[in-house]
């Protein structure tokens, strides 16, 4: 068989000098990507952490908060894009697509997650679909509707939409791409991760439901009072809950987990820094590879684990679960 390892660095080494950075990066084989990634990263933290700010340096440019507007034959909805100030074109960057939950506005739900802090600091986009109160009166995602579960329909449909218009306008690495949300928001991302397992590497809901838990409000209120089986996303999932969540059961959460099917790998207890218990979980897949993960805060309820008192819904007092999201989706990027 024929060698092509030559010719393929040739063109690489051509695209370099013509300056098409994009095209040279694209041309890597994934692995060399990945370990490109992984070394530039670890290179500029250690970087940072012994140098410190040089006397007389600029600040490191600030990230921008952009609002934009998605329209397409699934619906319409606008969505706030935070672009950190690290990123540049020549380089893909992961994106975190965020969907809040009822009540919230983007603004609110970045406000309390510090996703936009956590994104400049690792250099990673975040897209906050907004829901409208024309869709739902609550400001809630229609996860139960049958009419927004499906692939290439209603809010599924739009929430894709804005996740693929993003990937089209700014670098965005297609094998990390990845999706979360809180309480209703939750429960949609399952749905969206369920209906796009093609589009998304891993998934994190908190306080929220199973894929399809319900196909009605009376079935929704049902489920969110006592707990109900559904579907797993067909990915790397990572599960918050509080278990003193008075709005969604945290039962939801469990059975979130117990749909994923995977095998106990080891289950621990530990405790935030001066705040809340936790147990953490740890499951396998049926390759035997981690990939799944359920956090149950002691004492928490319907509150997002470890966010900020600046936005709606949080719990300052839990481990952190924006980072510890992210700590998840940077583990498992799309394979093959």
């Amino acid at each position: 068989m024929r060698d092509t390892r030559p010719n393929a660095l040739a063109d690489i080494a051509r695209r370099l000098r013509s300056g098409d950075l994009g095209g040279a990066w694209a041309a890597l084989p994934r692995g060399l990507q990945d370990l490109a990634h992984q070394a530039d990263d670890g290179l500029a933290r250690l970087r940072d952490r012994l140098r410190g700010p040089r006397p007389g340096a600029a600040p490191p440019s600030p990230g921008r908060f952009l609002s934009e507007t998605f329209s397409g034959a699934p619906g319409q909805r606008a969505y706030r894009l935070y672009v950190p100030g690290g990123y540049y074109r020549g380089r893909p960057a992961p994106l975190v697509v965020m969907l809040h939950g009822c009540t919230q506005s983007p603004e609110d739900f970045a406000a309390g997650t510090a996703m936009n802090a956590l994104a400049e600091s690792e250099t990673f986009l975040v897209a906050y679909p907004e829901q409208t109160r024309s869709a739902n009166q609550g400001r809630c995602w229609n996860w139960f509707s049958p009419a927004d579960q499906d692939r290439d329909r209603g809010e599924t449909g739009v929430i894709a939409g804005i996740t693929r218009t993003v990937m089209g306008a700014y670098a965005v690495d297609p094998r990390r791409v990845f999706i979360a949300g809180l309480s209703a928001g939750g429960a949609a991302a399952a749905n969206v991760a369920t209906a796009y397992p093609d589009l998304y590497a891993a998934v994190g809901v908190h306080s929220g439901l199973c894929a399809l838990a319900a196909r009605d409000l009376p079935g929704a209120i049902a489920a969110m009072r006592n707990g109900a089986a559904g579907t797993a996303p067909p990915l790397p999932t990572i599960v918050f809950h509080g278990d003193r969540d008075g709005t969604v059961n945290p039962r939801n959460g469990e059975a979130l987990i117990a749909a994923a099917g995977g095998r106990l790998i080891r289950r621990a207890e530990g405790q935030a820094p001066g705040g809340r218990a936790f147990a953490h979980s740890l499951y396998a897949d049926s390759a035997g590879r981690p990939a799944f993960e359920h956090w149950v805060i002691h004492g928490s309820g319907h509150a997002w684990s470890g966010g900020s008192p600046e936005g709606s819904y949080t719990d300052p007092q839990g481990p952190d679960a924006t980072r510890e999201m992210w700590r998840f989706f940077q583990k498992h990027p799309r394979r093959g």
